[in-house]
């Protein structure tokens, strides 16, 4: 099924934090360093909240929420130097995601990020793992109007591909970015995560397909 629904489509769109690359750990981590500064303790209900939210939009809910002084460009700013190294460092590709990007390469499929993360990380990220050649766009949720749930990102990407979106397959990790997915009108891959766990039915609910790694969608094309 898997397999037959791919190579009916002419793109695929991927999320990036949990969805192509193991990071969502390192998030969690920075929000509790990141907080702990200002003598605070990250809340339980804090990455639930702010799920789907570009770069920026974070910075204004985190401002907001905790009172803090910092400008935004400075809460950015501090975000990027925390994250930086880990994602140069600490942070790999998804399980069998190098492969399934040869895969979807090979077969003349065009590929494009939409990612909730800011410019430098983004690009930490995709030379630090040598896969920016597989991307013909990348773009982040502070180039559009509105963040996940908003189908905005997956919509400019798919106009940038030159590729209708009932023609665009998208990626995601968690039940905001699978929203945008749908409202924008394309067949939605939920991707499983360790971070994401406790949302696995909901994912599963909301999107067309599921799948743990990408070597199920290998193991598809060869069969």
């Amino acid at each position: 099924m898997e397999k037959m629904k791919l190579n009916q489509k002419k793109a695929v769109i991927f999320d990036l934090d949990g969805t192509l690359v193991d990071s969502m750990w390192m998030w969690k981590a920075i929000d509790v360093e990141y907080l702990a500064r200002f003598d605070l303790e990250c809340p339980e209900d804090l990455q639930k909240e702010i799920e789907g939210m570009s770069f920026s939009e974070t910075a204004a809910y985190f401002k907001k929420r905790f009172s803090l002084e910092d400008s935004l460009e400075q809460i950015k700013e501090a975000w990027v130097q925390m994250s930086i190294e880990k994602y140069k460092n600490e942070v790999p590709l998804k399980p069998g995601a190098r492969a399934f990007l040869d895969y979807i390469s090979m077969n003349g499929i065009v590929a494009g990020i939409a990612t909730s993360n800011g410019r430098a990380m983004v690009d930490a990220v995709l030379d630090s793992l040598d896969i920016r050649r597989y991307f013909k766009v990348v773009t982040t949720a502070c180039e559009v109007a509105a963040g996940k749930p908003a189908p905005d990102i997956y919509l400019s990407v798919a106009d940038r591909l030159h590729v209708k979106p009932s023609d665009c397959v998208v990626f995601e990790d968690v039940p905001a970015g699978i929203q945008a997915g749908k409202n924008a009108g394309m067949t939605v891959f939920a991707v499983e995560d360790a971070f994401s766990q406790d949302m696995r039915e909901e994912k599963r609910q909301l999107a067309d397909y599921y799948i743990k790694d990408y070597y199920e969608l290998l193991d598809g094309a060869a069969g």
